[in-house]
Parts: C-alpha cells; structure tokens; sequence
C-alpha cells in the first residue's frame, strides 16, 4: 500500500530499488519530493516530470549558491548488489551492469534522475541519491493542471442586454446575449512555452430577483432571434450577472499534439444596475416628442 505525497518532506533512511521503481536515500535526511511513498516510509518513487521541473528550476540558481546538483545517468549495479549511480555519459563502470530502462516505443529514452545537496553553499557535496527511475521523453512534458488553467487570465465575455437603456419594462422580455469567440493565451511550465485555448461551454445567468439562474450552452442571439431572455415580474432595481464556464485545451512548444485540461474554469461579467418599470399607456392631446413637453405626457 502507497500513499500519495506532492512536495512533502520524507525524513527516512531509504532503500535503493531502482528497478523497482523507488527513489533512495543512502544518506537519509530530508528532501522535498512528489510521488508515491509506502506506508513504512522506506520508499517513494517520484514522477519524472516533477524531478525535471526540479532541476530545471535550480538551473536559475548561480552555480556557487545552489544547495543541490542534478545529473541524468544510468543505475549500475555493484557486486554487492548495491545500485550506484552510473558515469556522467551514462555508461556503467567496466564489469558493472545497468539498470534495464523503459521501452519508449520509438520515443526518446529517459535516464534515472540523480542528485546530491550540501548544507550550505560553503560545505562539501553528500553522496548522489536517486530521485527517479527515468522513463520516456513524452514523460518529461509538462501538464497543465486545472489549477494552471484558472490562474490563467481568461477574458470575462461582454454582457449584452436588449433593450440596453438603464430601464427594463415589467412583464415584457429583457434578452441576454455574450460572446462565444474562444480566448487563445500563453503561459510556460517547466520552462516550456505553452498556448491555451479556452473556450466558453455553458453560461449562467443570475437576474438579481431571486428566481433561478437561467443555465444554457446558447451564448444568445439578438431579438427577434433571441433564445436567452428573462421577463421580471415587479419593479425595481437590479442587475445581471453572468458565470461563464470554460473548457481548455494546450500545445506545448515544439509538439504537435493538443491536450485537454482536466477541468474547467469560470469568469464572471455583471451588468451595470438597471431599473424594472411599469408603465402604462394613455391618449394624449398632443405628441410627446414636442417641444416643449405637453403637460399631460
């Protein structure tokens, strides 16, 4: 049995099992880690992806400031059965085998993930630890997670009423309508440039007078056309407010395959506060667009 852990502290003294797909710890001690840890805390394997980030992001680090090194080499096992990381060309020491490595299927082949770390930038390096068992190079391509996809900054859609002039009439339809042009950003991960594109799926109206939001996946259309549309039933002061729901799809640089987001995000447009009016209709002596405005308009 396994538990999950993502950017948690294992402080253990960790067994090196390499083929078995475990990250070790000769040296014990604390490092920060994701993956999957076993219940004693004598194992955790890590994601490639994560690892990768890892280093790559330590990469930004001055080289005389940085409290950890990465490599990517091979596993070697010793004549006594103890797996030691590999040369820097990723060969194993003459008479010490390798450990076997993914099929890729024609992808790129991905080392095991090494490192090691110092207290301070002034003491001497610890030994080398795996922290991966390495994988295929698709494994190395980030993943824009639904959290991503919310922090992104997706446009809220216009909001459009008809009749659009500060009052609406009681018992007569006020149509609502948005944009459904999907929105295209960029963002980058793991030091890849990714593009998104969002697109609106489901619209909710709230009408400000306690009666339902109107859901629908129809952004609207204009009057006489119109399919999104709400008639109040007293007078008032109110306003509209729209939570558009969004699904996403990303290209990462230098691929050629879209991937959907695993999950959704929402943005939210409120109306400028209009008035619901009654009015009624009498006959009068004279026009009401004459100046100036007869008295019994």
């Amino acid at each position: 049995m396994t538990s999950h852990l993502r950017r948690g502290i294992v402080a253990a003294s960790l067994s090196l099992a390499a083929l078995l797909g475990v990250a070790t710890s000769a040296a014990g001690g604390e490092f920060e880690s994701y993956g999957d840890v076993s219940d004693d805390h004598r194992a955790v394997s890590l994601h490639v992806r994560e690892t990768e980030g890892d280093a790559r992001r330590n990469e930004t680090i001055p080289a005389g400031e940085r409290l950890f090194e990465y490599m990517r080499t091979v596993a070697c096992r010793e004549a006594a059965g103890m797996w030691v990381i590999g040369n820097p060309d990723g060969t194993c020491p003459a008479g010490i085998d390798a450990a076997g490595q993914a099929a890729c299927e024609g992808d790129s082949i991905v080392l095991p993930m090494w490192r090691r770390e110092r207290a301070t930038p002034a003491s001497p390096w610890g030994n080398w630890v795996q922290i991966d068992v390495g994988g295929c190079g698709a494994d190395l391509l980030p993943e824009l997670t639904a959290e991503d996809f919310r922090r992104l900054p997706i446009p809220a859609p216009v909001l459009t009423l008809q009749p659009d002039r500060g009052w609406v009439l009681v018992n007569k339809e006020t149509v609502v309508m948005t944009d459904p042009t999907p929105a295209t950003l960029t963002t980058n991960l793991l030091g890849y440039d990714i593009q998104v594109e969002a697109t609106p799926t489901t619209f909710t109206y709230d009408f400000g007078d306690g009666t339902a939001p109107l859901v629908t996946t129809s952004p609207g259309h204009a009057w006489p056309d119109h399919d999104t549309a709400h008639v109040y039933g007293s007078p008032g002061t109110t306003s509209i407010t729209l939570t558009t729901t969004w699904s996403g799809r990303y290209l990462i640089e230098g691929t050629t395959q879209w991937r959907d987001v695993d999950g959704t995000a929402q943005t939210t447009t409120t109306s400028t506060p209009f008035t619901i009016e009654e009015r009624t209709s009498r006959l009068v002596a004279q026009l009401c667009s004459a100046t100036p405005r007869p008295p019994d308009c």
